[in-house]
């Protein structure tokens, strides 16, 4: 089992249980206004079934995410290796919550935890983030966690349509300086 604790959260291996809520998140087009489009439940079980897969192959990956204090499901955060063929690689740091969770800093603290894990756990140099060029609110969240920005690694992501989510960007932070505070901090 893998599993890690911030203050208010649990970042922790998937449950029968969260299907139903991941799936209405899923099915909610404001929750999904920087991806194509919204996932069908079978999509969204499927969805799971990987990231268990991969929490339970190497220890890490995208937890499902709990409010500590009601056992609550709210999304996931976590970190993946950037898929192949995009023009970079590395690991990517992620999230996505239900509309009823934001605005109370759990991605944020979430990310922190996924992000201290990459540099304390896994030893890794760089942890990159990746949305849509639009989307204000994941880039608010890549700014608090200290990760820069450079407009030279802007690129059009070669799995979305043509379109206005085409374009995308990357954020990054390196280990060295990182000032990473512990999971609990925010």
């Amino acid at each position: 089992m893998s599993e890690l604790r911030t203050d208010r959260l649990v970042l922790r291996d998937w449950r029968a249980s969260d299907l139903d809520p991941w799936a209405a998140m899923n099915a909610d087009p404001v929750v999904r206004e920087y991806f194509p489009g919204v996932l069908t439940r079978e999509q969204s079980e499927a969805s799971v079934a990987r990231f268990q897969a991969d929490l339970d192959r190497r220890g890490w990956g995208w937890w499902a995410v709990e409010v500590a204090a009601t056992g609550e499901f709210i999304g996931f955060t976590g970190l993946d290796p950037v898929e192949e063929g995009m023009p970079f690689s590395g690991v990517e740091a992620g999230w996505r919550l239900a509309r009823t969770a934001w605005g109370h800093g759990y991605a944020t603290e979430a990310a922190r935890a996924a992000v201290a894990h990459a540099f304390e756990g896994l030893a890794l140099a760089e942890v990159l983030a990746v949305t849509a060029a639009g989307n204000l609110r994941s880039r608010a969240v890549m700014s608090r966690l200290g990760m820069t920005y450079d407009p030279a690694d802007d690129f059009d992501d070669p799995e979305i349509p043509e379109g206005p989510l085409r374009r995308s960007v990357v954020y990054r932070l390196r280990a060295q300086g990182a000032g990473v505070r512990p999971p609990g901090g925010r």
